[in-house]
C-alpha cells in the first residue's frame, strides 16, 4: 500500500492521527489526482463540521464535485469503500513519523520544482531571489506539536522561564550592560541612530572588535565600506594604534600583532560585503547557510552596516511604496533574521536633517520611516557636539529598551578615541552634569524625594 493510501485510510478512521497530521499536509503532497480531491473532502469536512466524515457523507460531497468525470467518481468510491474495510495502524509514532518524513520529502520536490519555473521564468509572481527562500522553507517543513502556552496548565514552566538565566552577548562599555541588563538578548534587533559622520559604523567596529575578544563569531555584513575597510577599523580597535600608525607598521611587526589577536580569542570574524541596497534578509540566510557549510561557521551576532541601504526581501525593487512601508519591511525581515538564527542582530539608522544638528536626538528623528522604532527591541542615540568632540566624548540616549528602564540612564556618555575606533568608558564624574539621566543621586534615600527627584529629572 502506497503512503498515500495508509494516510487516506486512517484519516477516514483514526481522529486522533486526522487532528495531529491535518495542519500540516497539503493537498498538492498527493501525486494521484483522485487521492488528492479524496484528502481535500477529507480535510473540509473535518475542518467544517469538526468530525470525520462517514462513508456515506464523503462519498456524497464527492458526487457533488462538479468538474470530476464518471470514471474518476467511480474510482474514488471504490477507494473508500477498500480503505474502510482495512484495519488502522496501531502505532501512532509510527504513523506520524512517516507521514511527516512524506510531507517533507513532498515539500522538498515542489520547491525544486516551483524553482526550476523560476529559474526558466514560467513563474511571474515570484523572482530568482526568492529560490533561497522557497528551499529553506521546505527543509524546514516539521510536525510541531506545540499550540500554545496553556497558562492554567503550565505555571512551572512559566516559573522556570521567568528564573532561566538567559544567554546574552556583553558589551565592555559599563553603562551599556547596565541599560541592558548585561548586553544583548539573543533574537534581537538593536538599533543605532545618528547622523552622518557621528560614529555609527565606529559603533559597531568596536562592538565586533569586543565580541571578537571574548571569543564569540562575529558575522559583520557591510553595505557601504569595503570589506578591507572594516577590517582595517578593527585592526585599529584590537592593535591598539591610530590609523596612521596601522598604515607605517612593518609587516613584521603588523604579522606578530595579527598572530597575538589570533592566538587571544577562540572565536572568528567573518567580514561580508554586498553592493549598495543589493542584498537584504534572503541574502544574508543564504550567506548564513553557505558559511556553515563551507566553514562550519554560525555566529554568535551578527552586525550589518547599515538598515537603510538594505533592500526588502519581501517588497520588489521600483515596486510603488513609500519609504515607510519599505523601511519598515527591512526591519521586520532582519529582526526575523535574528529569530530565525538565535542571535541578536545589530544595525543602525541615520537621523532626518533637523536630528542632524540636534543635540536631543528623540524617536521622531528616525529618517526615511517611524516603523523601524516600533519593530526594534533596543534604540539608542549617538550624540555629538563641539562640546562632547573637544573633552573626546559621545552621548548616548536611550529611546526604545524592551530589557530594562529606558527612564533610568536615560543619558549617559562613553569617551571615543576615533583615531583607534575605540570606545571606553569615562570616569563617573563625567555623568555628573547630565540633566536628564535618570540616575538619582545616592544621597537621596527617601522614597518621596526620589519620586519627586524623577518628576524633576526626567
Amino acid at each position: 500500500m502506497r503512503i498515500e493510501q495508509t494516510i487516506l485510510k486512517n484519516l477516514l478512521k483514526n481522529e486522533e492521527y486526522a487532528r495531529k497530521i491535518l495542519p500540516f499536509v497539503k493537498d498538492e503532497y498527493f501525486t494521484v489526482e483522485e487521492d488528492r480531491v479524496l484528502f481535500h473532502e477529507i480535510k473540509d469536512f473535518i475542518v467544517k463540521y469538526n468530525n470525520i466524515p462517514t462513508v456515506d457523507a464523503l462519498l456524497i460531497e464527492v458526487d457533488s464535485i462538479a468538474h470530476l468525470k464518471e470514471d474518476q467518481v467511480k474510482q474514488i468510491v471504490n477507494t473508500v469503500k477498500e480503505l474502510h474495510k482495512d484495519d488502522i495502524d496501531t502505532n501512532m509514532d509510527w504513523l506520524v513519523d512517516s507521514t511527516e518524513k512524506f510531507c517533507q520529502e513532498k515539500a522538498i520536490y515542489h520547491a525544486i520544482m516551483k524553482s526550476i519555473d523560476i529559474m526558466n521564468n514560467k513563474d511571474s509572481t515570484n523572482t530568482k531571489g526568492a529560490i533561497p527562500q522557497l528551499l529553506t522553507d521546505a527543509l524546514g517543513v516539521s510536525f510541531d506539536p506545540n499550540v500554545g502556552h496553556d497558562y492554567l496548565e503550565q505555571y512551572e514552566d512559566r516559573y522556570d522561564y521567568y528564573h532561566r538565566v538567559l544567554e546574552k552577548i556583553p558589551f565592555d562599555l559599563d553603562f551599556f550592560n547596565k541599560i541592558t541588563k548585561n548586553g544583548l538578548p539573543k533574537k534581537t534587533l538593536n538599533i543605532a541612530l545618528a547622523g552622518t559622520g557621528v560614529g555609527k559604523s565606529l559603533f559597531m567596529c568596536h562592538v565586533a572588535a569586543s565580541c571578537l575578544s571574548m571569543g564569540k563569531n562575529v558575522l559583520y555584513i557591510t553595505l557601504e565600506l569595503a570589506e578591507e575597510e572594516v577590517a582595517k577599523r578593527i585592526d585599529a580597535n584590537l592593535m591598539n594604534i591610530t590609523f596612521d600608525d596601522l598604515m607605517n607598521l612593518p609587516k613584521e611587526m603588523y604579522q606578530k600583532k595579527a598572530e597575538n589577536i589570533k592566538n587571544k580569542t577562540t572565536g572568528k570574524l567573518i567580514v561580508k560585503e554586498y553592493p549598495t541596497a543589493g542584498a537584504g534578509s534572503i541574502h544574508f540566510k543564504a550567506l548564513l547557510n553557505e558559511l556553515n557549510l563551507k566553514k562550519s561557521f554560525r555566529p554568535d551576532i551578527i552586525f550589518i552596516d547599515y538598515l537603510n541601504i538594505c533592500m526588502s526581501s519581501r517588497i520588489k525593487p521600483g515596486a510603488s511604496v513609500n519609504s515607510y512601508t519599505y523601511v519598515k519591511a527591512i526591519a521586520e525581515e532582519l529582526r526575523g533574521l535574528a529569530v530565525e538564527y538565535d542571535v541578536p542582530v545589530v544595525s543602525a539608522t541615520q537621523t532626518t536633517r533637523s536630528g542632524f544638528v540636534s543635540s536631543d536626538i528623540g524617536l521622531e528623528d528616525t529618517s526615511e520611516s517611524f516603523g523601524l522604532p516600533a519593530t526594534a527591541d533596543f534604540m539608542f542615540a549617538l550624540i555629538s557636539t563641539e562640546e562632547l568632540h573637544e573633552l573626546g566624548q559621545l552621548m548616548v540616549k536611550q529611546l526604545k529598551n524592551r530589557y530594562n528602564d529606558p527612564t533610568v540612564n536615560k543619558r549617559f556618555v562613553v569617551g571615543i578615541d576615533r583615531a583607534k575606533m575605540k570606545l571606553y568608558d569615562v570616569e563617573n564624574t563625567a555623568q555628573m552634569d547630565i540633566v536628564d539621566s535618570g540616575q538619582i543621586p545616592k544621597s537621596i534615600n527617601n522614597s518621596t524625594t526620589k519620586d519627586k527627584f524623577r518628576s524633576l529629572k526626567v
